[in-house]
């Protein structure tokens, strides 16, 4: 799990160097962010399948990846302007 983590927060750095304002404003496509509430809902309500579980699992792993991506950003902008 470690470097797993460790590859995240790579790319997160990585992303948030590139343009940290334009990370910040990054948000998913509404369709996506649909496809994740679906997904949810029907995992709560009847369970998923093993592909629909795999696939919530990336969306989950894409998310968290931009998390750490827009935290980054914000401590770049945080210290460029200090």
């Amino acid at each position: 799990m470690t470097k797993s983590t460790s590859a995240y927060d790579s790319l997160a750095e990585f992303m948030a160097m590139l343009d940290p304002v334009k990370v910040l404003a990054f948000h998913a496509p509404e369709a996506l962010q649909e496809r994740v509430e679906a997904l949810l809902e029907k995992k709560q309500e009847e369970g998923l399948a093993d592909a629909e579980q795999e696939e919530l699992d990336h969306y989950l792993i894409y998310e968290h990846i931009v998390r750490l991506a827009k935290s980054r950003a914000r401590l770049h902008l945080s210290k460029a302007s200090a």
